[in-house]
């Protein structure tokens, strides 16, 4: 709960940001006719409804179970995610690139420049005061890891991707200063149409990095190694076990993970027994390892569960 919440708070500050900064760039695009200007207001304005995407997710996946989804509704926030991935790519890439193809072949001068440089500076640090709460947040999740490998490793796409979108945003409004300002001083009106193409491929590398991972966890990602690792260390604990072979995980949410355990018991144990110890373990894992949601135990010899293993490892490799 407590991560949902930290997430919750980045987007509400990431919603509020974008609405101001998308507000204040299409006035300064009015009066002005520049395309960059245009292209980061149409930025901040799919910024602002990805945002809401976002905690339209996060609302849908904190969902009790039910006789439809019986694992519950976490993958909700990873279907969103995509499609705010997609919305990055389609809206936001794809009316800076047009934009900018349009001045390119019908440039025209920019007037009043001041009033854009006035706006850029201050988009800036709106936009960095969302950026800054966004990345405070990543990391104090990430930890020791370096930031792709944390991105790789998450789970919870919703910081991460108010991330990605406010540094594009940043690199953005940098491009657009620098292509508002060459236009400007050499007379050259294509060049701000440019620079309006130079955010679209931002947006559009931004889009597909985000689409990957979110795909990713669409498709299924497992339990982190550690996570893995303790659901065994508890299963191997137990009187009744003989040995845990090993466990398949996958996540439902970033919080909710289906675990399938592989224990060969020790002889001899009653089926009254065997049940006795899955009620054990799941009574544990519920209380050390509270993100495991779900356990299925299969009564298993460890010869089973290699081959079981090897056919997977075969089917990866081909």
């Amino acid at each position: 709960m407590a991560a949902q919440s930290g997430s919750r708070f980045v987007i509400f500050a990431a919603i509020a940001g974008n609405l101001l900064i998308a507000a204040t760039k299409f006035v300064a695009a009015f009066f002005t006719g520049s395309s960059a200007m245009l292209s980061e207001g149409v930025h901040s304005l799919v910024d602002t409804g990805n945002g809401g995407l976002l905690l339209y997710g996060l609302h849908r996946a904190a969902r009790p179970p039910d006789r439809q989804h019986p694992f519950g509704h976490g993958r909700e926030l990873y279907f969103w995610s995509f499609i705010v991935a997609l919305l990055v790519f389609a809206l936001g890439a794809g009316v800076a690139f047009y934009e900018g193809v349009v001045h390119i072949l019908h440039p025209e001068p920019i007037e009043n420049p001041l009033v854009n440089y006035v706006v850029l500076g201050l988009c800036m640090v709106f936009e960095g005061g969302s950026w800054f709460v966004a990345l405070k947040e990543f990391r104090r999740s990430k930890g020791n890891l370096g930031y792709i490998q944390a991105v790789r490793r998450s789970k919870d796409p919703s910081v991460y991707t108010v991330l990605f979108e406010d540094s594009a945003a940043l690199l953005g409004l940098g491009i657009a200063l620098a292509g508002i300002s060459a236009a400007h001083y050499f007379e050259q009106p294509w060049m701000d149409g440019a620079a309006s193409i130079g955010i679209s491929l931002i947006l559009a590398a931004t889009a597909v990095f985000l689409a990957v991972e979110s795909k990713g966890l669409l498709m299924g990602e497992p339990a982190l190694p550690d996570v893995q690792e303790a659901i065994l260390v508890i299963a191997q604990a137990d009187p009744a076990v003989e040995k845990a072979n090993g466990v398949l995980t996958v996540h439902l949410g970033p919080e909710q993970i289906v675990a399938g355990l592989s224990l060969d018991f020790v002889d001899h144990l009653s089926a009254a027994d065997i049940e006795t110890c899955v009620e054990r373990l799941e009574a544990r894992l519920k209380a050390e390892v509270p993100e495991v949601t779900a356990v299925f135990v299969k009564p298993q010899t460890s010869g089973r569960w290699h081959e079981r293993r090897r056919k997977i490892e075969e089917g990866s490799a081909s």
